[in-house]
């Protein structure tokens, strides 16, 4: 089988080299040149390899070139960008060289900016040195690591603390204002009806400036400070008016020393033993415990009422009125100025009562309300101070 293959080969191959004759006369002499089948064939490898070498050779040329090419394409590259770069750099430091060597007042022009940008800050803060936790939030940035170093590296370092302060600023005053505003949720109350219009703050409709330009203009600092000025303001305002707000609501604990015995609504009546509503609060105590009152207002009442033996009834604004029932004492009289926290009465057992205890209401504009939910409001408002 494998001789009749090679036989074949050996036909197919005679027949493209056939056996060859060549003759070649030189100097009168006739020579001849067999060129068997096996010669031409060892020939034509050799011319093969000539050329398949040649185009190798011409291939690793071209290929060489044109990544010499590509390698000069990219360094030209290289070196027109770090040039750019470099242009770019020398430009912004002439730039800061040609600010600062031009005129002579260079440095004082920043200063004085830095001391209006100060002076902005300071009316922000007028009227609220007394807040309480403010001091601690605005505390200045110490500067003694920038003791021994140009001026232009300690004005910038002001004007670093500085926009730091207007963060803390609105940081402070946006974190207490949400505080209170979940204080009057917990009372039952909408913050929004007890947010009074500023009228004061960075004189007053100026605060309400759409543009912060016409701020600027006004305070003499760049926009930027300005904007974040008016909004720390608009913080403070909000704060301000909440904490305003709360300090005249009855939102203190009537006794300091008395404890809940009976709460607010549906209830077994402690005397007939039959379901009734318990409008008010009940604080356990001993004989002549203190009352106080639980904001500031003025006494509507104060004497025997049916039921609720020895009574105080305290008008404190904007449809707010408390109640103190079964006093054993009554230290005000009607018409009387009463401030939070001031002691009104002593605790007792007169009209409708089983015992020593204070009976408390909260009612606004003549509807009765949860006491308890303003004690917890008013110990939640105690929390933002």
């Amino acid at each position: 089988m494998a001789d009749a293959r090679l036989a074949r080969i050996r036909r197919f191959l005679e027949t493209l080299f056939p056996e060859r004759h060549l003759y070649i006369r030189s100097r009168g002499e006739m020579r001849g040149v067999v060129l068997t089948t096996a010669r031409q064939i060892m020939l034509s490898s050799a011319v093969g390899l000539i050329f398949l070498w040649v185009g190798v050779c011409s291939a690793a040329m071209l290929v060489s070139l044109v990544s010499a090419n590509a390698a000069d394409q990219k360094t030209q590259q290289t070196r027109a960008y770090f040039e750019r770069l470099i242009a770019d750099r020398q430009a912004r430091l002439d730039s800061a060289v040609a600010q600062l060597t031009d005129t002579n007042s260079s440095i004082d022009q920043i200063a004085q900016a830095t001391e209006k940008r100060h002076a902005a800050l300071a009316l922000l803060l007028t009227g609220l040195r007394g807040e309480p936790g403010l001091a601690q939030a605005m505390t200045p940035a110490s500067l003694t690591s920038f003791a021994g170093r140009g001026p232009v590296d300690v004005i910038r370092a002001v004007q670093v603390d500085q926009n730091r302060l207007i963060t803390q600023a609105e940081t402070f005053a946006k974190s207490r204002a949400d505080r209170l505003r979940l204080a009057f949720r917990l009372a039952g109350l909408d913050p929004a009806a007890f947010r009074p219009v500023d009228t004061e703050n960075l004189g007053g409709p100026l605060i309400e400036a759409k543009d912060p330009r016409a701020l600027a203009a006004v305070l003499d600092v760049d926009p930027e400070f300005a904007e974040r000025i008016q909004h720390a303001a608009t913080d403070f305002s909000d704060m301000r008016g909440l904490a305003d707000a709360a300090t005249r609501l009855p939102l203190a604990k009537p006794t300091a020393e008395g404890r809940r015995t009976s709460p607010f609504g549906a209830r077994i009546d402690p005397i007939n033993g039959q379901a009734s509503f318990h409008p008010g609060e009940d604080f356990g105590g001993v004989m002549m415990t203190p009352i106080y009152a639980t904001g500031p207002g003025v006494v509507d009442f104060a004497g025997a009422r049916q039921g609720y033996g020895q009574m105080i009834e305290i008008d404190h604004g904007r449809g707010f009125k408390t109640r103190y029932g079964h006093l054993a004492r009554i230290n005000v009289a009607v018409g009387e100025k009463v401030a939070l926290g001031q002691r009104i009465a002593a605790m007792g057992s007169t009209g409708r009562s089983t015992g020593p205890h204070l009976h408390y209401e909260v009612s606004m504009d003549g509807r009765l309300q949860n006491p308890e939910r303003f004690v917890e409001a008013g110990e939640y408002v105690q929390q933002t101070n």
